[in-house]
């Protein structure tokens, strides 16, 4: 949302917001476990840094085995998964 708004305004947050409302965009909701698994991520990558935005993208793609994701924050390109491998990033 702050990568949309800085490119769009909040025009195009809020057509993120109508993919939410569709249901074309799904939010996960955080196990107590991810809490854990972000916190040590943001120790890992305090020096990036890593905020609890970016840190709750990586546990989600861990969660769910995803590994393409769509972003325009080029963090993303330092961070590693549990098993070290990297994201494929689109664009």
């Amino acid at each position: 949302m702050y990568l949309l708004h800085r490119a769009n305004g909040y025009a195009g947050q809020r057509a993120l917001w109508g993919l939410v409302h569709d249901r074309r965009l799904v939010l996960l909701d955080l196990l107590p476990d991810d809490l854990s698994r972000m916190e040590a991520l943001m120790g890992t990558y305090r020096d990036t840094p890593m905020d609890l935005a970016d840190a709750s993208i990586v546990v989600a793609a861990e969660r769910l085995v995803a590994r393409r994701l769509f972003t325009l924050d080029s963090d993303f390109r330092v961070f590693r998964l549990s098993d070290g491998s990297a994201l494929e990033l689109v664009p």
